[in-house]
């Protein structure tokens, strides 16, 4: 499978089978996102695994799923407004890479963002100074859908003088 056809056809899962996720598998989807491309490699991702009990907390409509596992991706504080742009836009490259690296695997995920809602982060214990840039659901889907059409590229393109 080329990087092209990995992306192309990697897809939100809502449905996960009850398999188990191999912490091996895990740990090296997660080193594999950590070549994310980051400001100064300041690697600003940190990585919470959400048991039962917080999970439940969290409280979310669909339980996510029933992904077998349950991880919230942090990016860290930074000393100016710039800087934490930096940060969230690294960690998002980290997730879109750890995307990429389970669909090659066989396993999907689920991205969430309401781990940044009030509640939520008192629930996941985050200090106010990170920003959680998501709550994802990871394991092997139950059903893959089918690819949405995209708007054409060439119809977001402008060109600067």
């Amino acid at each position: 499978m080329t990087i092209s056809d990995v992306i192309k056809k990697r897809r939100t899962i809502k449905s996960f089978k009850p398999d188990p996720v191999r912490e091996s598998e895990l740990l090296f989807w997660l080193e594999t996102a950590s070549y994310a491309p980051n400001h100064r490699l300041n690697e600003p991702w940190e990585i919470l695994i959400v048991g039962a009990e917080t999970r439940s907390k969290l409280n979310h409509k669909k339980d996510f799923g029933g992904a077998p596992v349950v991880l919230a991706i942090l990016s860290k504080p930074a000393g100016t407004p710039f800087e934490r742009d930096e940060n969230v836009m690294a960690v998002s490259c980290f997730v879109q890479n750890f995307m990429l690296a389970a669909h090659e695997a066989g396993a999907g995920v689920y991205w969430s963002s309401m781990g940044n809602l009030p509640q939520n982060r008192d629930i996941l214990g985050v200090a106010p100074e990170y920003d959680v840039v998501g709550v994802l659901g990871i394991g092997y889907p139950a059903e893959v859908p089918a690819a949405k059409p995209r708007t054409p590229i060439a119809s977001k393109i402008s060109y600067l003088a």
